[in-house]
């Protein structure tokens, strides 16, 4: 059974995110093909090239002799002079310019001269530039890097605003993306199954917009959404019949297990009324499973990221992301739902595992830049793996996410942190309010 997965814009795209290594690494041993695609790097790759800057430039063109015709009949408003003057600066010669640039721009990041910060300023004031000229194109979209800023007019948390968006060629930029690079890898790959990991609400529209341009072109794919975002909805998502069009199944909570049982279901045609964590649609309406499952951290492989283009990311080195637990240890903030992701509470791999893993994982992709991607890690794991580490002598660079916490006062420990390679930590401070 072939299998495409795909992680849609917007994200950050310094490193892969790690739901499809995940789900790669359960299909493919069970012996299914899996293509992985991070649409969100190579979406950003090809803005960034003089292909996409070119195609960007067709579209002002028309936007330009638009308006200009406009102009003709009646006197343009505010808004629309201000629109001509910005297009009208956009000459052959700025686009060859900048299609020179991006090239140099993409070089900075991925190579050492990202550690000048001269270099890494201009890199990144480059690819601001470009995004205003692309955003141009798509008026009045906003198309940003860094990315989760972007804005295309339609609000992505109204089911109706979204569907609204899907066939707009104005302002949808992701249905150019689709084009240019999911349509060329459809038509080779021809997969059975499309799988869309969604983890925040901006990667909604871009999504649906894929799914409903992946449904008229190949209407005989099954397209299964999972993911954080899709977790949450999942109260709504039943009574959404509009979007319901444009897919066939969800997974909720986790989804190793879930999608391998789905993808085994689907080639073999078997009812899928007693799959765990689904909700699928058929001829007789939306159905919403009562069956749920939790994975074991330790029965669990490494994650797979081969197939994943780790040279396109735009960092000097290959940052791999690892996951040594599920859930939060505190688990107590009145605020976060994160708990909403997962069936059962907080989950640990043993450090064996931990250390075993990673160490295979740089071995196996060349790499010793690790970004622990753990909603908050436990303290006492914290200090047994930096103890591990160094015992082991690993010799990998690494980050993590934490809160604070007393027991990390200690002078040793974090003579132990920094020994065992972390370079960074990202702290939680969202109250002083001990209650909340």
């Amino acid at each position: 059974m072939k299998n495409l997965l795909l992680f849609p814009p917007d994200w950050l795209p310094s490193e892969p995110y790690l739901s499809l290594p995940c789900l790669a690494s359960v299909l493919r041993p069970a012996g299914h093909e899996v293509v992985q695609m991070d649409v969100n790097v190579e979406m950003y790759d090809l803005f960034f090239s003089p292909r996409f800057l070119e195609h960007v430039a067709g579209r002002i063109a028309h936007e330009k002799q638009h308006l200009q015709e406009v102009k003709e009949k009646r006197e343009l408003d505010e808004e629309e002079q201000e629109l001509l003057g910005k297009l009208q600066t956009c000459t052959p010669e700025l686009f060859e310019q900048f299609s020179n640039d991006v090239e140099r721009a993409k070089k900075i990041l991925r190579s050492q001269a990202f550690y000048d910060i001269d270099q890494l300023e201009w890199a990144t004031n480059c690819l601001h530039q470009t995004m205003t000229l692309i955003s141009l194109g798509y008026y009045p979209a906003q198309i940003c890097f860094p990315p989760i800023e972007t804005d295309i007019v339609y609000k992505p948390f109204m089911s109706s605003e979204i569907i609204e968006s899907l066939d707009d060629d104005q302002i949808n930029i992701y249905r150019d993306v689709y084009t240019m690079l999911i349509r060329p890898v459809m038509e080779r790959d021809r997969p059975q199954m499309v799988g869309i990991s969604v983890v925040q609400q901006k990667q909604l529209i871009p999504t649906f917009t894929f799914c409903k341009m992946i449904k008229e072109e190949f209407p005989e794919t099954h397209i299964t959404l999972g993911g954080n975002i899709i977790t949450r909805i999942r109260d709504m998502l039943p009574g959404m019949e509009n979007l319901w069009e444009l897919f066939d199944s969800a997974i909720i909570y986790e989804g190793e297990s879930a999608y391998l049982k789905l993808t085994e279901a689907v080639k073999n045609g078997d009812n899928f009324s007693s799959l765990p964590n689904l909700i699928y649609k058929d001829e007789d309406g939306v159905h919403v499973n009562k069956e749920v499952f939790a994975e074991s951290l330790a029965e669990l492989p490494p994650p797979d990221f081969d197939g994943l283009p780790l040279d396109k990311y735009f960092v000097p080195q290959l940052i791999l992301p690892y996951l040594a637990t599920r859930g939060c240890y505190y688990g107590k903030c009145t605020f976060c739902d994160h708990f909403q992701g997962y069936v059962e509470g907080f989950r640990t791999k043993q450090v064996d595992l931990i250390v075993e893993e990673i160490s295979f994982l740089k071995e196996k992709y060349g790499t010793r830049f690790f970004h622990f991607t753990d909603e908050s890690y436990p303290p006492a794991l914290f200090q047994k793996l930096s103890r591990r580490l160094i015992e082991d002598k690993l010799d990998i660079a690494w980050t993590t996410h934490m809160r604070f916490e007393e027991s990390l006062l200690e002078e040793q420990v974090w003579k132990d942190v920094a020994e065992s390679g972390c370079k960074y930590l990202h702290f939680g401070y969202e109250s002083g309010n001990q209650r909340v």
